[in-house]
């Protein structure tokens, strides 16, 4: 293993209700029509694709740019006014760090990358959105730009992710993939009997075999 790439909303943050509960307020504000589906299919979208998702598939009565805007503005407040950072999270990557390259591979837009990554300083050079690549989870695109930013070959990465979507991103990407289960979206068992399963962030140094 030569670097670690860890995804940010659910692995670092605890963001993953948060993104939910603003995307279903702007659905009912502009009346469209929320399915039971539609959190478990927006998970490791890129913002193009969920905000296309939101107008088109859920009838949201905005242009896509528009949803964006809603949403990605209405994150950003709730960001500004207390960052769901997990636990233990910084200190994780600050400890991979002293032994590996790392990264972040998210799907969340580059402001909000942007304003963690300025709330816990940490060391890391290479953060990547699904906006700057393709396609979204779980596309691998996301993984393998960072792992090429990084210098590394995506087989010698590993991944860290906490939902079915980023998981099956990471693993065709061809990375070994560590996951943090979500406890509030469950992957799907099939997807996880793939990948080293840990119960919190804080074991992942122990999981990688830091020297």
């Amino acid at each position: 293993m030569e670097a670690v790439i860890f995804d940010l909303d659910g692995v670092l943050v605890d963001s993953e209700k948060m993104w939910d509960e603003v995307r279903r307020a702007v659905a009912r504000e502009f009346h469209g029509t929320w399915r039971d589906e539609s959190t478990r299919a927006m998970q490791g979208m890129s913002t193009p694709e969920w905000a296309a998702y939101l107008a088109h598939d859920l009838g949201v009565q905005l242009r896509p740019a528009d949803v964006a805007q809603v949403v990605v503005e209405r994150m950003a407040r709730r960001y500004a006014e207390k960052p769901p950072i997990i636990p233990g999270g910084p200190d994780v990557v600050r400890e991979v760090a002293k032994h590996w390259p790392v990264a972040i591979a998210s799907s969340s837009p580059p402001l909000l990358i942007k304003a963690f990554l300025d709330i816990t300083r940490l060391p890391v050079p290479t953060a990547v959105s699904s906006e700057q690549v393709g396609a979204g989870k779980p596309a691998p695109d996301v993984y393998l730009k960072a792992a090429e930013l990084l210098g590394v070959e995506p087989k010698n990465c590993a991944a860290v992710e906490d939902t079915t979507n980023g998981l099956r991103a990471a693993l065709a990407a061809g990375m070994t993939v560590y996951a943090v289960p979500n406890p509030h979206f469950p992957p799907d068992p099939s997807v996880l009997a793939q990948t080293t399963v840990i119960s919190a962030i804080t074991d992942l140094p122990a999981a990688l075999h830091t020297p």
